[in-house]
């Protein structure tokens, strides 16, 4: 079958666009071929439609969005914005299927997160039109966002963010969600948690990154602990630099062979503005640690960018010595799941789903409640200073991970929905002869206005 993948962006390396290219690859393996749309691509994606409009970032949807939250008073024409604008995403989206013959739709978020109001509803109308079998992949919802509780757009959020169609397959990344999605919306949905592919081996220090260190200022006398998330308050990266304070402290450095700790953040500022990178940028310099960020240094892959070297993102991994991962809110935990990848000890706070669906399974990981304790601080210089404790903590943490996140551990729940929407009455016809669009729609070339097609060859994947 064929596969399209619709978001906002589907590029850099937030955790939607990093768990799409998972979820693509999987489909891949299991045989079907997969397209993307979206507001913003990663070069060397799969084939598919560039549609500005999609990205949240597009000055008329961050208008509708700025407009639609935090006040209670719409703007005069804010309904006839979100309108005209969903009219022609529904448009994009009718090109999108028939150009491809799409025969199933997965909506990475795009239907959870009101970050693009027009596009869900678009989104909403257009499945519902056609009943094009769709997977709802969501990551979070808006009311678990305290930034979108204050709105003038009830009726949109309560009847798009997700829509409740016979068409779509719920599917959630956590238990907690699946219980949120009951009770709010009556909806029934399938945990498919978060994976990586641990039947490769995690990358080590290649010839193009051997001298991360020494760009980022980072010596051999130096530990790195390493922050692998965007700069957003819900990280809790307070908590990180605490912990390094700690580290440095005159008796704690030299239990750790007079190495100094430095805390260095590998993923650029998110959706949240420069504000929280700031304060950051101020405890770290009251505290005395010595705070890096480098998102800018960092992308998806590794390149080059004005003859400066940009590392790949897994690349701080196979230089850190320690990561910090002190997040009050995840969908999941992307990052969690990468250290425990690269075989490092970990110090996580323990938010709502990591108690309730990853802690439970027995990790052994240096676990903290909001705050930095004595026993904590003991407990990470143990790992950093005991070699045979640092095996077997990280050893265990990577065959545990294996079984209950790989790719194979969800291929057989991935392979089940298809099934489903294959059995479906749309399932069984090409999604492009169902649509009544022009049939030049169907030739790429036929694609037109302001979307852009792009014929990137696949990623190799297998």
């Amino acid at each position: 079958m064929n596969i399209g993948f619709v978001s906002t962006r589907l590029a850099g390396t937030d955790g939607v666009s990093l768990e799409t290219a998972k979820w693509a690859t999987i489909f891949e393996r299991l045989g079907h071929t997969v397209f993307y749309c979206a507001g913003e691509l990663e070069p060397g994606c799969p084939p598919g439609l560039l549609v500005p409009e999609m990205h949240f970032t597009h000055p008329e949807v961050k208008w509708i969005h700025d407009h639609a939250f935090g006040t209670g008073r719409p703007a005069p024409d804010l309904r006839q914005r979100i309108e005209a604008l969903a009219s022609k995403l529904q448009t994009d989206l009718e090109r999108f299927v028939a150009a491809y013959r799409i025969d199933v739709l997965v909506v990475e978020n795009a239907s959870a997160i009101p970050m693009n109001i027009p596009l869900g509803v678009a989104l909403s109308r257009f499945i519902e039109a056609t009943s094009i079998p769709t997977i709802g992949h969501h990551h979070d919802f808006y009311w678990e966002r305290e930034r979108f509780l204050r709105n003038c757009v009830a009726d949109i959020l309560d009847s798009v963010f997700p829509p409740d169609l016979p068409s779509i397959h719920h599917v959630v990344i956590n238990s907690l969600a699946q219980q949120s999605l009951r009770e709010r919306r009556g909806l029934e949905s399938e945990v498919v948690p978060n994976v990586l592919d641990f039947a490769q081996a995690a990358p080590g220090i290649n010839g193009f990154s051997r001298n991360l260190r020494r760009s980022l200022g980072i010596g051999n006398d130096h530990l790195l602990i390493l922050q692998p998330t965007r700069v957003v308050r819900r990280k809790g990266i307070e908590l990180s630099i605490e912990l390094v304070r700690r580290l440095r402290e005159p008796a704690n450095r030299n239990r750790l062979l007079g190495k100094e700790p430095v805390l260095l953040i590998s993923h650029r500022t998110g959706d949240e503005g420069q504000g929280y990178l700031r304060e950051l940028r101020r405890i770290a310099r009251e505290a005395d640690v010595p705070l890096l960020y480098a998102g800018y240094r960092f992308a998806l892959q590794a390149t080059r960018r004005n003859r400066r070297k940009i590392y790949a993102l897994w690349d701080a991994y196979a230089h850190a010595d320690f990561v910090t991962y002190p997040s009050l809110y995840e969908g999941f935990g992307n990052a969690l799941l990468e250290a425990i990848y690269f075989r490092l000890p970990i110090l996580v706070n323990r938010y709502a789903v990591y108690a309730a669906d990853i802690g439970p399974l027995g990790f052994d990981l240096i676990e903290v409640e909001g705050e930095i304790t004595d026993e904590a601080v003991e407990q990470v210089i143990a790992v950093l200073t005991d070699t045979t404790r640092r095996r077997c903590m990280v050893e265990y943490n990577y065959e545990l991970a294996r079984q209950h996140f790989s790719f194979e551990a969800v291929m057989p729940k991935i392979a089940s929905l298809l099934e489903r929407c294959r059995g479906g009455t749309y399932g069984k016809t090409a999604a492009a002869d169902r649509l009544r669009i022009d049939p030049a729609c169907r030739d790429r070339r036929g694609v037109s206005g302001d979307a852009e097609v792009v014929e990137s060859p696949h990623r190799s994947r297998v």
